[in-house]
């Protein structure tokens, strides 16, 4: 069942998606050749505690992190460790938090200091394809209707999707109906209505779109060991264009710092 939020549930959700958002931006400015993944995953968990949310990843079928960090060709569910990120690394960061009851959902992939042209590449095409897929939330349209903006803008430019995960709804629980794929699946799918909250998440190879999951049971890199990168906001579809909850600077002077 596909749960329309009030405005009500928005006043709550707004704050929510505005923490996570916060986090990720400080975790982005915290990374730094020599830092281990641990490092980054702890003080991912002091800013979240900061803003007076939790982690909705940590314990979440068992999920032993407080975020994702998926390192080259790892694409998503990467777990911290003691692993150094190297200068010209990058790294995928999905930052899940709960906040007011309401999730608030987000990823971003950055270079660690800086990187190649073709990883610069990858990551700019994915975020590209994220405000493409975006931009067809709007009422009216389906969900297929992101599905296929997100597919033909990566493969007009060379890479691939990843199948095998995909978006989904969001609000109280991390994750809802309907699932948003990043591709034209041929399924019939959902007509996009005024109060759907969506975690709209392209994942993205390098090389091919073919993943395997590594021994510790989380960690999915691409089989072909090229790069992957990830980009995510949780998204509104209003009576119009879609608002990027996890995009607004307005409400950060709202929120209640411990």
């Amino acid at each position: 069942m596909i749960i329309l939020k009030s405005e009500r549930d928005l006043e709550a959700m707004r704050p929510a998606c505005v923490v996570a958002r916060l986090v990720l931006d400080e975790i982005c400015d915290f990374i730094q050749p020599g830092r281990t993944t641990l490092e980054i995953d702890h003080y991912a968990a002091a800013r979240i505690k900061h803003y007076g949310a939790r982690s909705a990843f940590l314990g979440y079928r068992k999920f032993p992190c407080h975020l994702c960090i998926s390192v080259n060709e790892q694409i998503v569910h990467g777990l911290a460790s003691a692993r150094r990120v190297d200068f010209g690394d990058i790294i995928s960061l999905d930052v899940g938090v709960i906040y007011n009851g309401f999730v608030g959902d987000n990823a971003r992939t950055v270079a660690v200091g800086g990187c190649s042209v073709e990883a610069q590449r990858l990551m700019d095409v994915t975020e590209r394809a994220l405000y493409e897929g975006i931009a067809q939330a709007i009422p009216g349209n389906r969900v297929v209707h992101i599905s296929r903006a997100i597919q033909h803008y990566v493969e007009s430019h060379g890479c691939s999707v990843v199948r095998e995960f995909v978006g989904h709804g969001v609000g109280r629980s991390m994750h809802e109906e309907p699932q948003v794929p990043n591709f034209d699946d041929g399924k019939s799918s959902p007509r996009l209505r005024p109060g759907m909250t969506l975690a709209i998440e392209p994942m993205v190879n390098a090389g091919a779109p073919d993943v395997k999951v590594l021994k510790d049971g989380w960690t999915v890199v691409t089989k072909d060991a090229q790069l992957s990168a990830h980009f995510e906001h949780t998204v509104l579809v209003t009576e119009s264009e879609a608002e990027i909850l996890t995009c607004p600077a307005k409400l950060v002077s709202k929120l209640k710092v411990s």
